[in-house]
């Protein structure tokens, strides 16, 4: 179910808290296209957080910290990445209205990203909301092999350790399949979003955000959940 928003300018950030708390959420149709429609899937795709999958390559990668992962240390720069083209990917739904209303949204620390470095420079991460014990991935990106695969593994145990329930990924594509999503339907999703926005909220910063996170570390939080 989709509807447009033809004044883009009424939405804040504070309104868009309040659509991800009714199942909705915002894209646009090109990343030069000005306008947004909200959008509530039939079907919703979701990782749940005790049945993520860690393929046995990747824990290797993840593990040797071959690469430096960081949170909310760049995420005008991963908003970035994520709206640029990438092989498989010549198209992107973030446009400049998305950006900015996102980073607004990180600003009252209701959205964050998660950064992968290599050699000092920025080679993939992902960003997100949180709300509650819910997390809403909006998208990830990656310029060398594995980056936003380890981001989305430091990801998991971030959640895991600060108490989340439910990690919304929208919609679930082959990639996401093999880390454990699958898909539910609408008043299901509703049922478990409830709940995850109620009470005592999760915490995106039980682990440390002012210094990398090590892969080992990262991995014995999933193994252990």
């Amino acid at each position: 179910m989709t509807s447009r928003e033809t004044a883009a300018s009424e939405i804040t950030p504070e309104v868009l808290l309040r659509a991800y708390a009714c199942g909705i959420f915002p894209m646009a149709e090109s990343a030069d296209d000005p306008s947004l429609f909200w959008v509530e899937p039939e079907m919703r795709g979701i990782i749940p957080l005790d049945g993520f999958r860690v393929a046995s390559r990747l824990a290797r990668t993840v593990r040797s910290d071959a690469f430096t992962v960081t949170v909310n240390q760049a995420f005008a720069a991963v908003i970035t990445g994520c709206a640029a083209p990438q092989e498989g990917r010549e198209e992107t739904w973030i446009n400049r209205r998305i950006r900015d209303l996102y980073t607004g949204l990180h600003r009252l620390g209701h959205c964050h990203s998660v950064e992968v470095w290599r050699d000092g420079d920025l080679v993939g991460g992902l960003y997100g909301v949180s709300l509650g014990r819910a997390f809403f991935g909006e998208s990830m990106f990656h310029r060398i092999r594995d980056a936003s695969k380890v981001a989305l593994v430091h990801l998991i145990a971030r959640l895991i350790a600060g108490g989340f329930e439910l990690l919304d990924t929208q919609y679930v594509t082959e990639h996401l399949k093999t880390f454990g999503a699958i898909e539910i339907p609408r008043r299901r999703y509703t049922a478990l979003l409830d709940k995850a926005i109620r009470g005592q909220a999760a915490d995106f910063s039980k682990l440390p955000v002012d210094r990398p996170i090590l892969g080992a570390d990262a991995l014995a939080i999933i193994a252990g959940r």
